[in-house]
């Protein structure tokens, strides 16, 4: 198997690999043993269910995550140098996008490794194709402000990004302050403007809708502290 860096998906919340995985991205995996990992324990889990004869105790997992030290992220490569393959796996989705996989990748390219994105899904690119807003023009902020203020400026400032440039806004929070971001839209948007929330895309519980801002006002609002959610407006 070539030696390259490869970006492997995982599914987005329990979602069945079948659904969302090509077998290609089995085969890939079945022939690598060095893992660059945002967490230990559910990279090794979600292994166990894409293949249940997978090695897990022969492989190497190498941590990314929150508390992960970034200076030893070069280290992590060393297997490519010696002719062996290493595949990155994020918590959910495809790595290196809103993912600490970005650095990793950004290594890999400096030292002229090649580096090998498989197929997954991306709640991203999901939710902008579900949204029914403009797909030609969108970006991706991240996360926004958790002062309220800020958050607020924050949001004023995408909206008329949207506006002036015809360009959807997408951004993300953590799950329990889902609601105080839903409710800050609300409450600073203009009633004309677009909100699409997109919860739980690819799991059982789905729920993707866009109304006006004055549509939603108008009608009780879903529960999403338990939920990834991603928001866009437009």
């Amino acid at each position: 198997m070539e030696a390259a860096l490869y970006l492997i998906p995982v599914t987005l919340g329990d979602t069945s690999h079948e659904r969302v995985l090509p077998d290609y991205n089995r085969e890939i995996v079945s022939g690598i043993r060095h893992f660059i990992v945002e967490e230990v324990r559910t990279a090794r889990r979600f292994l166990r269910r894409m293949d249940p004869s997978f090695d897990i105790d022969g492989s190497t997992f190498y941590p990314m995550g929150k508390h992960a030290d970034v200076a030893l992220y070069s280290s992590y490569l060393q297997p490519l140098e010696q002719g062996l393959p290493v595949g990155v796996i994020s918590e959910a989705g495809c790595p290196a996008v809103a993912d600490p996989g970005a650095d990793v990748v950004a290594i890999a390219q400096r030292r002229g490794f090649r580096v090998v994105p498989l197929v997954g899904p991306s709640s991203i690119i999901l939710a902008v194709m579900a949204s029914g807003l403009s797909g030609q023009s969108f970006a991706f902020n991240g996360y926004l402000p958790i002062d309220s203020d800020e958050r607020q400026k924050r949001i004023k400032q995408l909206e008329n990004r949207a506006v002036l440039e015809h360009q959807t806004q997408v951004f993300i929070e953590t799950p329990y302050r889902n609601q105080k971001l839903f409710e800050a839209i609300l409450s600073v948007c203009r009633p004309q403007t677009r909100l699409c929330v997109a919860a739980g895309i690819t799991t059982a519980d789905e729920w993707i809708q866009i109304h006006a801002i004055a549509e939603w006002k108008r009608q009780s609002l879903p529960d999403l502290s338990h939920t990834p959610a991603i928001f866009l407006i437009g």
